[in-house]
């Protein structure tokens, strides 16, 4: 019985069962300013930063990816990034917001990562992108690393859904219907 009751307490207590992030729904993200890179802008064809906030998030409908910078956190959610963009949702009412944690990157890699985002930005002009150069999102959220967590809210930033990790199929279909819902 003790030894029982010992391993329940070490499981409960291991990092890899807690709930790392602290995003409840019903209320707002927990307001973050990234100053060291930020959102990226289109300047013509090329890309430049400029300061980003949570607070520039108000007024759409959004899912937030926000992602390690690793290949593996950017597939985590690649089926519901194209599901999304399969559906199609009117500019004016939806934007997905990836941000990019780039000191959660493979050693060596940061240039790479960064590269890629001004990428993806080209690719995509239409979403928001946003570049964490110090993890500044992933820490005040209490992200996990190496991960990627969606948060969805609504036009006046409560957060209508959140988890981290690979979604399933029935996360998937619960975001695409909490957008359609509150478009």
């Amino acid at each position: 019985m003790k030894m029982k009751t010992l391993l329940s307490m070490a499981i409960a207590c291991s990092p890899t069962f807690v709930l790392a992030h602290n995003i409840s729904v019903g209320q707002t993200l927990p307001s973050v300013e990234v100053t060291n890179y930020g959102e990226i802008i289109l300047d013509g064809k090329e890309t430049a930063f400029k300061a980003w906030a949570t607070q520039d998030m108000l007024g759409k409908v959004r899912v937030v990816q926000a992602i390690a910078g690793r290949s593996s956190s950017k597939e985590m959610n690649a089926p519901l990034m194209a599901a999304i963009t399969a559906a199609q949702f009117p500019e004016d009412k939806y934007q997905t917001t990836t941000v990019i944690n780039q000191d959660d990157s493979i050693w060596g890699t940061g240039s790479f990562v960064k590269s890629s985002a001004q990428d993806s930005k080209k690719e995509f002009p239409w979403s928001s992108m946003v570049l964490d150069e110090e993890g500044t999102v992933a820490s005040t959220w209490d992200l996990a690393q190496e991960s990627s967590a969606i948060v969805v809210q609504d036009k006046q930033g409560n957060v209508l859904f959140v988890k981290e990790g690979a979604l399933n199929e029935a996360d998937i279909k619960q975001v695409l219907s909490l957008v359609k819902e509150n478009l």
